[in-house]
């Protein structure tokens, strides 16, 4: 078991995989690189089958390489659904999306976006769940801003790191270190679930619930407005 993982709260027990889920999508956040270790790519192939053997679809950011690829293509050969979201603004744009970034065929249904706001919104509205798979700046960038939304009670849905062969443990340790020296409540450290295994993980995911009084009462509708509301004032 992960050393860095919280207990589940109210002492459940992990439900397995042969009881109906009650995600019926979990958004996916995770790097366009396979990373060096082929532990990580075998990660990705299991997360993406243990939401098929759940009946659980997938959102994440599109592209169908590195990890992103595999996890996608693992959920969409096995029959469950796959929603990718593509950053685009402008003609060149795409172009620079579609040969840089979504090299390979096109896997499940592709919602084109405006920005990169709008992009993490929607993905964030359509899951019911959050699972971090290893990745770079930008796989930790939507990772800590699920964590910041839900500490700020703008959502109650559980957010997972898949912390495979321990290489979320440097964050983990970090996060620590914020709750002692006062900068992380010990209850929004506890947002965080974690384990080595993409079923071990899930099951944790399956009964947990983020505790009342985490932070302020918001709404997905309400940072949205903040977040174009800002975009505005820079642009000005």
């Amino acid at each position: 078991m992960d050393s860095y993982s919280h207990p589940i709260q109210g002492g459940a027990t992990a439900v397995t995989a042969s009881k109906p889920s009650r995600f019926s999508r979990i958004c996916v956040f995770c790097g366009s690189s396979s990373g060096k270790n082929p532990v990580y790519r075998q990660a990705a192939v299991q997360l993406g089958n243990q939401l098929v053997e759940r009946k659980i679809d997938l959102v994440y950011g599109g592209g169908s390489i590195g990890l992103m690829g595999l996890v996608s293509k693992a959920v969409f050969d096995g029959g469950c659904h796959v929603i990718g979201y593509s950053f685009l603004i402008f003609l060149i744009e795409f172009l620079i999306c579609f040969f840089l970034l979504i090299i390979g065929d096109n896997i499940g249904e592709v919602r084109p976006v405006l920005d990169m706001h709008e992009r993490k919104a929607e993905m964030a509205r359509q899951a019911d769940a959050f699972i971090a798979l290893p990745g770079g700046y930008g796989t930790l960038e939507e990772l800590l801003e699920v964590i910041t939304w839900a500490q700020l009670g703008i959502h109650k849905k559980p957010i997972g790191l898949l912390n495979v062969e321990g290489y979320y443990n440097s964050l983990l340790s970090f996060i620590d270190k914020a709750v002692d020296e006062g900068f992380v409540t010990p209850n929004a450290r506890r947002i965080i679930v974690s384990a080595q295994t993409a079923h071990e993980l899930l099951s944790k995911l399956e009964v947990y619930e983020l505790e009342n009084g985490t932070g302020v009462k918001s709404s997905w509708e309400m940072e949205q407005q903040l977040g174009y509301s800002a975009k505005c004032e820079i642009a000005r």
